[in-house]
């Protein structure tokens, strides 16, 4: 504790009188304003037949894997639009997919209650369900999964409550994470290579940092009115966003073990569905359920962007490896990529 309080002392040295805490903008003051930029959708992936409800960057920094409500999964060239592979799931609703950091293969699940890992290979004319491989198991929908810093392990999410991180080849559970008091909707892998620890989001309104070694809880917030439907980690892994049903985006210190922003306005009555923070870490990109995508200024607190173009909920967003871009997907069954 003792260390922990000193790390939040020298965050905060600027809020220390008065044995006082700030918020992150109040610290910020001093720093320049954003001036205007404007992004634009550059392209549009269209070809699912219902609602996008989830998508990955390949560390390629060009290929999306998408999964929709149709039941289908599509990995695309952001480039050119190009549909390179499809698999067609047993189940409908496909909630959760996800990049293998090597490229080679895809995960994904949804309704199933299963993760399917799906390898990618370019014979003409491939049968991926074929080489399907089923890696998890849980006792209800699969909300989320994300591969570990290898092709070997996955960490999965699920409605049962519960998260869970398994060996890839074997199908093995290796560790599971009980602390949620409801489902649990969205995970983050903390970004440092070596990064032990990851966070989760759920319907209890909790967001849970894990050490995925021991399978114990480290740090729980509970500081949102409803569920949580997605958290990210800050580029550096010292904080971590959330965005929420409860119409407003979230910033904890992991360091100082508190929140320390809201990203909200009066004007913005529905829920955050999806967030992500820029490469530098001072915006943070959210799509709601009112069509729109928020930018917000991580320090100032305050929005400098509004985005339009979906027809429909935006349901999942991600920036591109190398911050250059950033993908929305949505319930208007498109994906957009936009910079």
């Amino acid at each position: 504790m003792a260390a922990r309080a000193s790390a939040a002392a020298s965050l905060f040295d600027e809020g220390v009188s008065n044995h006082q805490l700030f918020a992150v903008h109040q610290v910020a003051e001093r720093v320049e304003a954003l001036g205007q930029f404007v992004m634009k959708t550059r392209r549009t992936l269209k070809g699912h037949g219902n609602k996008v409800l989830c998508m990955d960057w390949c560390k390629d920094k060009r290929r999306i894997v998408s999964s929709s409500q149709d039941g289908k999964v599509i990995v695309w060239d952001s480039f050119t639009t190009n549909k390179e592979h499809a698999v067609t799931m047993p189940c409908t609703w496909v909630m959760a997919c996800a990049y293998a950091p090597s490229g080679c293969a895809i995960a994904c699940g949804g309704l199933d209650n299963k993760c399917s890992v799906y390898p990618l290979t370019f014979e003409k004319n491939e049968n991926m369900a074929a080489k399907k491989k089923s890696v998890a198991m849980h006792t209800n929908y699969l909300s989320a999964c994300s591969f570990t810093n290898s092709d070997m392990q996955i960490l999965t999410a699920s409605g049962d409550g519960t998260c869970a991180l398994w060996d890839v080849e074997s199908g093995q559970l290796l560790q599971s994470f009980h602390g949620h008091g409801a489902d649990v909707l969205c995970l983050d892998l903390a970004p440092s290579e070596t990064g032990n620890t990851f966070v989760s989001g759920g319907c209890d309104k909790k967001a849970m940092v894990w050490d995925m070694r021991s399978g114990q809880c480290v740090q729980s917030f509970e500081t949102h009115d409803s569920d949580i439907n997605s958290v990210r980690y800050y580029p550096s892994g010292d904080a971590f966003a959330s965005g929420s049903d409860d119409a407003t985006c979230r910033l904890y210190d992991l360091r100082a073990d508190r929140e320390v922003a809201i990203y909200s306005k009066e004007s913005i009555i529905f829920g955050a569905s999806s967030v992500d923070f820029s490469l530098s870490g001072r915006l943070l990109f959210a799509g709601y359920n009112d069509y729109t995508i928020n930018v917000w200024d991580v320090l100032k607190g305050s929005r400098v962007s509004i985005l339009f173009g979906h027809e429909n909920r935006v349901s999942t967003l991600r920036v591109s490896p190398d911050g250059t871009a950033f993908c929305s997907g949505s319930w208007d069954h498109t994906l957009r990529i936009w910079a």
